[in-house]
């Protein structure tokens, strides 16, 4: 079969899905869904720790309880009764008798607890003055790492607690900064970072003593804000030592990605030492051997791009000796853990519009698939076992265990699906056609709710953002595509040359190209998409994308406007030379333009938006969140003025207290319902 045809993927990862019946998917649906994450499995493989997000949509907010799981599928998954005033992060103990978690449930601030596998009572671990935001058990159950948001020059917690206290009580008015970053993400800078400490434990597990900065002296943060967890540091398997990820705050913070690797002793008694200051790139994830003997971890080669291919690396704990793991694979590593004889790594990582699981081999660098079609979004090894959370295009995230060679799956739970029993959900298939360059490119169309042969329905054309991202196999939880499949439209979604999960050449494609190889592949896949299904309405349909999606909303609307009778435009950019000194992350801006807004070789001009405005002709609406520091509120103010004075139909949805993304449950279903209202105004039948 040629490459063009139908690969006729299988969208059901596990099994099969929902029998069809009458209600389409609502946004309704998709903002009340439970959420199950971060699955933990107890030492011996039996029981399964994991966390459960749930809403409560008449408060409009989210909460986080801990649930426990039996591996073998012997009784149901239960909520432990501890998760009552609040639980999250749930970890085991080294010999599996008590359970750590955080909580607030003592003064709002997030604190250590404990419980055992009974979940019936808390008991106090740590009594620190600040939001616990990670931590991590020494194997040898002695010490506990936790982080800490203090200000670098503090030799204690006190200091930095006074610090606050007194800028609290002043409130002076202005704010006054003399370097970068200013604000990171949805929040302004306020001098502190988040520094690891270590707190010795008694025989019952709770904190006493002092807290160790191990951090002492060095200016970065663990967790790596805004997005870090403790994946960012490990400790060593004779409970001695700690390595972590850091990035060292200087002038270049806004536009290096370098992060190094740190070894610290547990008991402070030394300074931090980099371990890897001879790579200007990024390395993440440190993870210790079961033995001891190695470490692994993730790097990128090419200093300020982000999405350069994490490789996999050893480095031998005594001598140094590093060696990257399988550097002919090209995929880029995600999460990695170590399987327990120490032999292989499992590594998560997109693949061709799947996110799977990979077992790669420490002695000859062979890497074999563990799963199969569809979406992983953590997981976790122990006792033999492997426990993961999956999900696909038609299926919300659940708990699947196996052997830890991915054999012999089982379902573990089964979260809304009371909820969701008479849903009609929309089938899915992915193609293939030949795009940019004549090199294959992947998509995803999935069918409106209730679909019937022989008629023909208005489409949505999704586009990714990032620009390295994917619209792959996976049940997104902001731009789902069967929530507009529920809404009675056909979506179509190409994952145009920069996607991830192709090779790292195919990512890379996109730098310093924004508006035209994605946009030939966008061009191609929509007509492929008319020519192979025949229920595609062609004449009714609606382009609609967010971030990097957002910008080529714009862009095409100035360059190839002609197939689409509406667009919708979320956190896109207007101008590339403004966002190119607006935005925080400057790495990535300056990456993918080829240097800085005011360089004259750079190619902020090449493919700008602005500069195309004058032939915007097709209705738009534009979203924007208040928060978002990435694509800055002007940059939507901009794409609505430029709209509105030249007079075409567009409105503006602007969410004050959203970043990037919209995440309020009364916002996420006003988000659908405005879209998906706009959409049917401009492809509604003539």
């Amino acid at each position: 079969m040629r490459r063009t045809a139908f690969l006729l993927c299988l969208i059901g990862l596990f099994g099969p899905g929902p029998s069809l019946s009458a209600r389409p998917f609502t946004a309704l649906d998709l903002a009340t869904l439970d959420r199950p994450s971060d699955p933990r499995l107890s030492p011996d493989g039996r029981w399964v720790l994991f966390d459960l997000r749930s809403v409560d949509f008449a408060a409009n907010k989210a909460s986080h309880a801990l649930w426990l799981a039996d591996s073998t599928g012997g009784s149901a998954p239960r909520r432990l009764a501890i998760s009552e005033g609040g639980a999250a992060s749930g970890r085991w103990s080294p010999d599996g008798s008590r359970i750590y978690f955080l909580s607030g449930r003592q003064g709002g601030i997030d604190q250590v607890w404990q419980t055992d596998r009974t979940g019936d009572r808390a008991v106090p671990v740590t009594h620190l003055p600040f939001d616990v935001g990670a931590y991590r058990l020494a194997p040898d159950g002695k010490t506990l790492v936790v982080s800490q948001a203090v200000f670098p020059d503090c030799a204690e917690l006190a200091c930095s607690q006074a610090r606050l206290a007194k800028a609290l009580a002043e409130k002076p008015g202005g704010v006054v900064f003399d370097h970068l970053f200013i604000r990171h993400w949805d929040k302004w800078a306020d001098g502190t970072r988040n520094h690891l400490f270590a707190l010795a434990l008694d025989q019952d597990g709770v904190a006493g003593g002092p807290a160790r900065d191990l951090m002492a002296g060095l200016d970065g943060d663990v967790p790596n804000q805004p997005f870090g967890d403790d994946n960012d540091f490990a400790i060593s398997a004779n409970s001695r030592d700690l390595v972590f990820s850091a990035k060292i705050a200087g002038a270049s913070e806004a536009w290096s990605t370098n992060f190094d690797l740190f070894t610290v002793p547990l008991d402070g008694s030394a300074a931090p030492r980099a371990l890897t200051a001879g790579n200007p790139a990024a390395d993440a994830t440190p993870v210790f051997a079961p033995e001891g003997g190695w470490l692994a971890y993730r790097a990128q080669r090419r200093p300020g791009f982000e999405s350069d291919r994490y490789g996999v690396m050893l480095r031998d704990v005594v001598s140094g000796s590093e060696r990257e793991l399988a550097p002919d694979w090209d995929r880029s590593a995600d999460q990695i853990a170590w399987a327990a004889d120490g032999q292989s790594l499992v590594v998560l990582a997109e693949d061709l519009g799947q996110t799977r699981l990979f077992r790669v081999r420490v002695k000859d660098g062979s890497v074999t698939a563990l799963t199969g079609p569809g979406h992983v979004g953590g997981f976790d090894l122990a006792g033999g076992r492997l426990v993961a959370v999956a999900d696909d295009l038609s299926a919300p995230p659940q708990l699947f265990v196996s052997h830890d060679d991915g054999g012999h799956r089982q379902k573990l739970t089964h979260f809304n699906e009371r909820q969701l029993q008479d849903v009609a959900w929309g089938d899915a298939q992915q193609f293939s056609f030949k795009g940019w360059n004549n090199e294959p490119v992947y998509g995803f169309v999935v069918k409106p709710s209730g679909w019937v042969a022989g008629k023909r329905y208005p489409v949505a054309f999704l586009i990714h953002g990032g620009p390295q991202g994917s619209f792959g196999n996976m049940f997104h939880f902001r731009w789902n595509a069967e929530t507009f499949a529920g809404a009675g439209f056909a979506v179509v979604m190409v994952d145009f040359h920069g996607s991830t999960g192709y090779g790292q050449a195919f990512t890379d494609s996109i730098s310093r190209h924004w508006g035209d190889r994605p946009l030939e592949d966008l061009q191609k896949g929509w007509d492929f998409a008319l020519a192979h299904y025949p229920f595609l309405d062609g004449g009714r349909a609606c382009a609609l994308g967010g971030s990097y999606g957002g910008y080529m909303i714009n862009w095409i609307a100035g360059v190839w406007n002609q197939p689409w009778r509406c667009l919708v435009n979320h956190d896109g950019i207007f101008d590339t030379r403004f966002m190119g000194s607006s935005t925080e992350e400057l790495w990535f801006s300056e990456w993918e333009n080829g240097g800085t807004p005011y360089q004259p070789d750079s190619d902020f001009a090449l493919f700008n938006p602005a500069d195309h405005a004058a032939a915007w002709r097709k209705p738009t609406l534009v979203v924007e969140g208040g928060k978002d520091y990435r694509v800055p509120l002007e940059e939507a103010i901009a794409t609505f003025t430029a709209l509105q004075r030249q007079g075409v139909p567009s409105k503006l949805l602007y969410f004050p207290e959203e970043n990037h993304w919209v995440l309020k449950p009364h916002n996420l279903v006003q988000w659908y319902g405005e879209v998906t209202a706009w959409l049917e105004r401009w492809t509604a039948v003539e």
